[in-house]
């Protein structure tokens, strides 16, 4: 069966800032029926490729192709509410010119992403912002959608919702995003805009880093052709993205083991605060509420954001706090870190606790000062990070900045590289408590890496408000949920976790209570387990990954033996591509070891 032709297409796409070249000789078409992913590093052109295909802007070198009669919506990543009234002006503008009668559409999609019509755009939150910017992207019922991190300030349930809009809609659609789970969720053909030009595969997201190992690997046998020092330029960014994910097996085995802690904690009832009082000198009891309950007087009645809610957060622990937007997440993060007293119950903080707070608005980068002047502030070379000093150019690259950078001033820095720098700076500073209001948004899929990595590593509290979901289940231990009307419940585990473990939102009174009373013979609680094949496939799992591990080490050295091309070129070329299918292979053995993992504890749990 032949492919769709494309309802936009570049051929020869050339655009160029201050002289440089964006992007070369670009080649991209999206056909109706396409679900296509748009990745690259921050300041790489994602966001110029999408309004060159809206037509928002015109290439240098090249054409645009658009055929006849189609439609074409494009959601800008900051979009601009000036000059409306309202938010329904702003969404009906999204109404294709011959069709600015069908105004009845602008009330349906209003009325799904539950905004008020007559709303003025300047009183909305971010959230609301958001979701008024796809109404308008969407009420005009377009063949081609063109989607710029569409999440970004959405809650779960939005999300899920747009997820499920999109998985039904049949036109061509393109997305940029930060979530991962969102992209591997709808994607089924990925574009890699990378260094200049584009590569595409057929494949989605969910195979986006396997892929990208297999390009890097055979990208090896050319970088030995180059003059060392050209090749020496961008080999430490490769490193940097290999060696953290070599790194994230020992980190999910000990995330796996701070999750198995929590829980028993959690079942151990009071025994676990004897312990907590006994080590609270020591700073090993960090945050304790008890029986807390706040609420608030608005003018359509009371708003309940707890009542009776209890935990207790240890040292070590990472906790994420999920929720609606609206439900009292921020609310519920000050009254746990004693910024805000509770109506009722008790808060008790450790002692000795040195907090620190990411700065979404980033209000606290000096735009005039360099990226040397903000990590040494001081002066010198040398940053202070953690009691120990280190070269501000290796600090840098940590971060995934050329140190030749330095004397860039922190204006000229894409909003991505603003939020790496920022949190280099907030890492650097000394801590054993960190508290992160929705650090995800904004930041491209390196810093989420970096992000990620840091916490991974960080031996003090977290306090986590996200809405990234696979950013949830890569780092928490435990997930207090906020869903409104004062009900706020702990789960231990990641968002993944949350979702098996909670209550069916929509099921009658009556359901609950039948599924409450049904009581399963003491034989069918024992079949709750892994099956046979799947537990000896668990126990093997380990001991293949860690053959892994060994091969690709050996295949490393191997390739680091700078007389190898030259001294048998063949054999260098079938290393590096086996390197890649070695890396391949352990990554879908780690997946598939967490896939187990994750059922045996469900089944133990509900057994």
């Amino acid at each position: 069966m032949a492919p769709n032709p494309p309802l936009v297409a570049l051929m020869g796409a050339t655009v160029t800032f201050g002289g440089l070249p964006v992007f070369e000789k670009i080649d991209l078409g999206i056909a109706r029926g396409d679900k296509v992913c748009l990745v690259g590093r921050n300041g790489s052109g994602k966001s110029t490729l999408m309004k060159l295909l809206s037509g928002q802007i015109a290439p240098d070198d090249g054409e645009r192709f658009l055929q006849p009669g189609a439609r074409v919506a494009y959601l800008a990543q900051e979009p601009s509410f000036d000059g409306y009234a309202t938010v329904h002006d702003f969404v009906a503008e999204g109404l294709p010119p011959d069709d600015q009668d069908a105004l009845h559409r602008v009330d349906a999609v209003l009325d799904r992403l539950s905004l008020a019509v007559d709303r003025s755009p300047a009183s909305l939150s971010g959230g609301e912002a958001r979701r008024a910017a796809l109404g308008r992207a969407l009420v005009s019922a377009p063949d081609v959608l063109l989607l710029d991190e569409p999440t970004n300030h959405l809650d779960l349930p939005t999300i899920e919702w747009l997820e499920g809009e999109l998985q039904s809609y049949r036109g061509g659609l393109l997305l940029i995003s930060h979530d991962r789970a969102f992209l591997s969720k709808l994607s089924r053909r990925t574009l890699w805009l990378d260094r200049g030009g584009i590569r595409e595969t057929e494949r989605g997201f969910a195979e986006f880093e396997a892929w990208q190992q297999e390009v890097f690997a055979s990208e090896e046998i050319a970088a030995h052709k180059l003059d060392r020092k050209i090749a020496a330029e961008t080999q430490w960014m490769r490193e940097g993205i290999s060696a953290r994910r070599t790194r994230n097996m020992g980190r999910v085995r000990a995330l796996q083991q701070l999750r198995t802690d929590r829980a028993e904690r959690v079942r151990g009832g009071q025994q676990v605060k004897l312990g907590v009082a006994e080590g609270e000198a020591s700073g090993r009891m960090v945050i304790e509420a008890e029986h807390v309950a706040k609420g608030f007087d608005a003018s359509d009645g009371r708003r309940e954001v707890a009542k009776d809610f209890s935990t207790r957060i240890l040292r070590g622990d990472r906790v994420g706090l999920i929720g609606p937007n609206g439900a009292g997440k921020t609310t519920l993060l000050k009254l746990l870190t004693g910024q805000m007293p509770p109506d009722s119950g008790t808060v008790r903080l450790g002692v000795n606790l040195q907090p620190v707070y990411f700065d979404q608005r980033r209000a606290s980068l000096d735009p005039n000062a360099t990226i040397h002047q903000t990590l040494c502030p001081f002066g010198g070379d040398s940053v202070s990070v953690g009691g120990q000093s280190r070269h501000v150019a290796s600090y840098m690259r940590d971060f995934l900045f050329d140190p030749k950078l330095k004397d860039t001033p922190t204006r000229a820095l894409s909003g991505g590289e603003r939020n790496r720098l920022l949190l280099a700076t907030l890492f650097a500073r000394p801590s054993n408590l960190m508290i992160l209001d929705e650090p995800t948004n904004d930041l491209d899929m390196d810093t989420l890496d970096l992000l990620e990595e840091v916490l991974s590593d960080y031996d003090g509290t977290l306090l986590l408000v996200s809405h990234d979901r696979d950013f949830l289940d890569r780092l928490v231990t435990s997930v207090i949920a906020v869903e409104g009307a004062g009900e706020v419940q702990e789960y231990v585990g990641g968002y993944s976790d949350y979702v098996t473990q909670r209550p069916d939102r929509g099921a009658t009174e009556a359901s609950k209570a039948r599924k409450k009373d049904a009581s399963p013979p003491a034989e069918a609680k024992q079949r709750r387990k892994l099956s046979y094949q799947q537990q000896r496939e668990l126990d093997q799992l380990p001991g293949r990954m860690d053959e892994l591990g060994g091969r690709i080490r050996a295949a490393e050295a191997r390739l680091a033996d700078a007389d190898f091309f030259s001294r048998d070129p063949a054999g260098f070329q079938k290393t590096s591509e086996g390197l890649g299918k070695l890396q391949a292979e352990l990554e879908a053995a780690e997946e598939r070891w967490l896939e187990l993992e994750a059922l045996r504890e469900e089944l133990e749990a509900s057994s």
